[in-house]
């Protein structure tokens, strides 16, 4: 980390190679988030799955826009009342509205931003979400999730310093991995190379509200996308957060943490989508 935080954000624009060249073309987005909640880059495959999963599953919309809820008000949780000055966004998908560096960079200008992804389309637009303050870093990886050293490496030689304490950003990635042990080993390897005073945030989509409705929806996105997302019990995602201090309230419905004094009933309502944010004591 020896470059200047003050440099323009231009200057900063890196790609790093991660070890998966020969990917397979896919729909770039995960289900339901990025495609629902109004981001500048869908396209017309991504739309096509898209419309068929909304009309088996109508709340999906309801289900996104919760999500991308929780992540601001838990990544504002973190760079306020947690101090939290940098962040590694593993598995970022696709720019929309009010992405991590921008959330993180309004309450702290010079907070330093790692996304990691390795979509070719998201890749593409990179760019987008490379722009920041001039005070802080923004940069994206190409890394897998399945390769947590090659992404602690690549975040850490120049962007940040993981001797000091990180959130990371673990959002609908995680149903993207068909074994739930492999998942929790993951978000131990991850969390275990990040010092005391960190965080994780998580969500990811549930089966215990809309079960049958959203399975039948995601049974459709996984016949059209090799990378398939599987569903999980609260009880599953709650091995994510084993030896960590869970802040309240808890594990619970995206749409129920912390939500704004002024939130609508229908932003209050529940959806099968659970999230957290714990620290690392």
């Amino acid at each position: 980390m020896t470059e200047p935080a003050g440099r323009a954000i231009h200057e900063r624009q890196r790609r790093v190679p991660g070890q998966h060249e020969a990917r397979q073309q896919r729909p770039a987005l995960r289900p339901g988030v990025e495609l629902l909640v109004g981001g500048k880059d869908n396209f017309q495959a991504d739309r096509a799955v898209g419309d068929q999963f909304e009309q088996l599953y109508p709340d999906i919309t309801v289900v996104a826009r919760s999500s991308r809820a929780f992540l601001k008000r838990a990544v504002t949780f973190l760079a306020t009342e947690a101090g939290i000055r940098q962040f590694l966004d593993v598995g970022t998908g696709m720019p929309t509205a009010e992405n991590t560096h921008q959330v993180a960079q309004a309450a702290a200008p010079e907070a330093r931003i790692v996304y990691v992804d390795n979509d070719p389309l998201v890749l593409v637009h990179a760019r987008a979400l490379l722009t920041g303050t001039p005070e802080g870093v923004t940069e994206y990886v190409d890394a897998d999730l399945r390769d947590p050293a090659a992404i602690l490496k690549a975040a850490s030689r120049t962007t940040l310093d993981l001797s000091q304490p990180t959130g990371l950003i673990l959002m609908n990635i995680l149903g993207h991995v068909p074994d739930l042990d492999e998942a929790v080993v993951i978000v131990r390897h991850l969390v275990g190379a990040l010092p005391s005073g960190s965080y994780l945030v998580t969500a990811d989509g549930t089966n215990v509200i809309d079960g049958p409705a959203f399975e039948e929806a995601i049974a459709v996105w996984n016949a059209n996308a090799p990378l398939s997302y599987h569903l999980r019990h609260p009880d599953d995602l709650s091995r994510f957060l084993t030896g960590m201090e869970v802040v309240e309230p808890g594990l619970v419905p995206c749409s129920q943490w912390r939500p704004l004094t002024d939130a609508s009933p229908k932003e209050l309502r529940l959806v099968d989508e659970y999230g957290a944010v714990a620290r690392k004591p």
